[in-house]
């Protein structure tokens, strides 16, 4: 019942692995870090925690609550929200999200004027929505791993920007995390 957690993850290590691009350039050189980074990220890191959901998804698992039509239609807004923030984020910074380097600027415009890890706020409504669909043991098991792992992800990709662009640390100031002032 639960094999699901295995691709899941080390799927969640690999991707976190990724967030060290500045001590692998260090090591290897600009291009072998942004080539590591991409690697454990894009290869070994998100496509396996993926599979790990699916399976969570496809294994027979005794669901939480039940889940009405609305509410589907709810979680359904949310992973649809969730994926508008990731790709409006991946527009914003482009290649830099593909290619992490030593040599990467400050994105501060569009959404990161409002938020410094949008790609992570919109995760963070992919799993609540997939959990509102799929109600079962299995997916709150994935989602609650998953909620853990883009915590412990923005710690590391924060210690890696802090490193790599010195005005992180004032951008750090002034924008929030995960989700917009309210004002």
């Amino acid at each position: 019942m639960f094999l699901f957690l295995i691709p899941l993850l080390v799927g969640f290590i690999f991707n976190s692995l990724s967030a060290f691009t500045a001590e692998f350039s260090r090591r290897f050189g600009d291009k072998a870090g942004s080539f590591i980074t991409i690697l454990l990220r894009d290869i070994l890191g998100i496509p396996v925690w993926a599979a790990g959901f699916f399976l969570a998804a496809w294994t027979a698992s005794p669901l939480i609550f039940d889940s009405t039509p609305g509410a589907k239609a709810a979680g359904w807004i949310l992973i649809a929200a969730g994926g508008l923030i990731i790709l409006a984020s991946l527009i914003t910074i482009r290649l830099r999200s593909l290619a992490p380097s030593t040599g990467d600027a400050l994105a501060q415009s569009g959404i990161y004027a409002r938020v410094r890890h949008p790609i992570h706020s919109g995760t963070f409504l992919e799993f609540l929505g997939l959990f509102i669909i799929r109600p079962s043991v299995t997916i709150g098991l994935a989602c609650a791993l998953g909620v853990i792992w883009v915590l412990i992800q923005t710690i590391c990709e924060e210690w890696d920007l802090l490193q790599r662009i010195p005005q992180y640390r004032d951008y750090m100031n002034r924008v929030p995390r995960f989700f917009p002032k309210v004002r």
